[in-house]
């Protein structure tokens, strides 16, 4: 599926749950340079509310979008400063 977003890097945490798809979510996150954006791939249905909560607890990322299909969770997140 095409985004609208310039994704610079895509992290792929299927099979994982919590707390991991946020923990890998951070490390992924501190490898951008402001302005990049990182696609998450996630099975785990609670990475959806997790990711949410965390982003929004956090000043240097900004949560663009968010889409559950049938068997993946896609989170896109933005380093901001």
């Amino acid at each position: 599926m095409a985004t609208e977003y310039d994704v610079t890097t895509t992290l792929d945490v299927k099979g994982q749950s919590c707390p991991m798809p946020v923990v890998k979510t951070r490390q992924g996150v501190d490898d951008l340079s402001p302005g990049e954006v990182l696609e998450v791939l996630a099975t785990d249905s609670g990475s959806v509310s997790d990711i949410a909560g965390w982003a929004n607890s956090t000043d240097d990322v900004e949560l663009l979008d968010q889409n559950e299909g049938a068997d993946v969770y896609t989170h896109y997140v933005r380093k901001v400063e």
